[in-house]
């Protein structure tokens, strides 16, 4: 190979070592935005509770810690004291569905969590630390493709996390686009509802379903504003758009109001 030759194929395997990495950051971020899973636990009584409350506090979110997931939001109905069933939300944030997929096997990897998590893992079968586990896969929404974090923790904040179920895939597609491209996204921001997220259920016991979590100041606030939004003439123009089918196009919605545990990250 004369010097000529091999001077070109020299200058080629720079450019190439240069930009193939560039490359494969951008094939890897080509539709950057996350991913929710949503974890519930059913709980008989307040044994069960105060057992999931210590997992949770001194074993799983301090393991989630150490393997560098973050802004996981744990969070307890406001009828957890009255109710016969209780209930603890986990809502835990993910930049890919790889990351989801590799969470258990992550945890598995870590010998702290595994000595820790061993009783509870290792419950017998007659004293169980929860009556059942649910879990939710959910798909941020193109309006906001990231979680939004609140900057700072208030015990009195509501947080309502609301469940639209469709009566057909092509119904909650169309239930969507009001919040995507057609204005109600903007119409929540402008009047300050403060949502975590918006995202679709892309796998759980509910669908076709879409779920959102804003925030309030307290529950006065939050039945206020709900008000205002109501009366808002930008939301009755969208919701009173044929295109939109708003009437038909949502079968059951459910309103969970919710305070974050003293231990969650916000």
């Amino acid at each position: 190979m004369n010097k000529h030759k091999m001077s070109f194929l020299k200058k080629a395997l720079s450019l190439v070592s240069i930009f193939l990495p560039l490359s494969i950051l951008v094939y890897a971020n080509k539709d950057p935005h996350d991913f929710y899973q949503i974890k519930i636990y059913h709980l008989k009584n307040n044994d069960q509770l105060a057992q999931v409350d210590e997992y949770l506090q001194n074993v799983y979110l301090p393991a989630l810690h150490r393997l560098k997931y973050k802004n996981i939001g744990v969070f307890k109905p406001i009828a957890n004291d009255t109710s016969a069933v209780k209930f603890i939300y986990v809502l835990i944030p993910f930049t890919s569905l790889e990351e989801w997929s590799k969470l258990d096997e992550n945890l598995n990897k870590d010998a702290e969590y595994r000595e820790s998590a061993k009783d509870f893992i290792n419950a017998t079968f007659d004293n169980p630390p929860f009556e059942r586990m649910e879990s939710i896969l959910l798909d941020a929404f193109p309006g906001q493709e990231h979680m939004v974090v609140p900057s700072s923790k208030n015990a009195a904040r509501v947080f309502e996390l609301r469940s639209y179920e469709s009566p057909t895939p092509h119904l909650l597609e169309k239930k969507m686009a009001m919040f995507n491209t057609g204005g109600e996204i903007q119409i929540f921001n402008r009047l300050k509802f403060n949502p975590v997220f918006y995202a679709k259920v892309i796998s759980g016991s509910h669908m076709p379903n879409f779920m959102y979590m804003p925030i309030f100041d307290n529950v006065e606030q939050r039945d206020t504003q709900w008000k205002v939004f109501g009366n808002d003439p930008k939301w009755k123009e969208i919701s009173g758009d044929p295109i939109n089918e708003n009437k038909v196009s949502v079968s059951h919605i459910d309103s969970i109001l919710m305070h974050s545990t003293s231990y969650s990250d916000y």
